[in-house]
């Protein structure tokens, strides 16, 4: 084997567990951002729990927002934010700032939509029990659609897989910044090729294992 082909295969490790770091620590901020904002958007909905048609109205534009913000702009943007929290801007450290909160408005309309499909007699059937709106969001609606969330995790860490590989254009770490530091100003086509190859791979594993537990989660039902 070359020692071309070595030197490529030595870097591999460590760039993809720079990628696993930033999208899975970001998928939890993310998560943590965005589940009670698309609650809070399904509730407030027309035709939801609590309906809230002007607070709806100016949240859901505001989501419409952030979603359609081209991330490497965002990056950009957000580059004082991530010198204030984490001190500096640049590594996986600092990424994670930026993927969290271009991933959060994803997740909350991921999380408005997973609850929307819930069958309206559930929910009947629980306000006739006298259940409040906590416990019919805790106990009826997020049971249900737990399989649709689940799915929608998966997409959304398959998402910022694609998101933290963009980060490597600002010396974001990861599998992108070896790709483009390597592969693309040092004209290596073999890094790009083995990195392309492992984030392939990557989003190959999260959908199938993501497919899987909706699956499973369905079956229980």
């Amino acid at each position: 084997m070359p020692d071309r082909i070595l030197d490529v295969l030595s870097m591999l490790p460590q760039a993809t567990l720079e990628t696993v770091f930033m999208t899975f620590l970001s998928t939890g901020f993310a998560c943590l951002l965005g589940f009670p904002l698309g609650t809070y958007l399904y509730a407030a909905s027309p035709g939801g729990l609590r309906s809230r048609r002007i607070v709806y109205n100016v949240l859901s534009r505001v989501v419409n927002l952030f979603r359609s913000f081209p991330f490497i702009i965002l990056m950009i943007l957000l580059i004082p934010l991530s010198r204030f929290i984490v001190r500096t801007s640049i590594g996986p450290i600092a990424v994670i700032i930026p993927l969290s909160i271009a991933a959060a408005p994803f997740v909350a309309r991921i999380v408005e939509a997973a609850l929307s499909e819930v069958d309206e007699g559930v929910i009947i059937a629980a306000r006739a029990m006298g259940s409040s709106d906590f416990q019919i969001i805790r106990k009826v609606l997020i049971p249900e659609a737990l399989p649709a969330l689940v799915s929608g995790l998966a997409l959304t860490i398959i998402n910022l897989i694609g998101y933290s590989a963009m980060a490597g254009a600002i010396g974001g770490g990861g599998l992108g910044d070896l790709a483009i530091r390597y592969g693309y100003y040092r004209f290596q086509m073999d890094v790009t090729v083995g990195a392309v190859i492992v984030i392939l791979v990557l989003v190959e594993a999260v959908q199938l294992i993501g497919s899987a537990v909706s699956r499973s989660l369905l079956s229980r039902r």
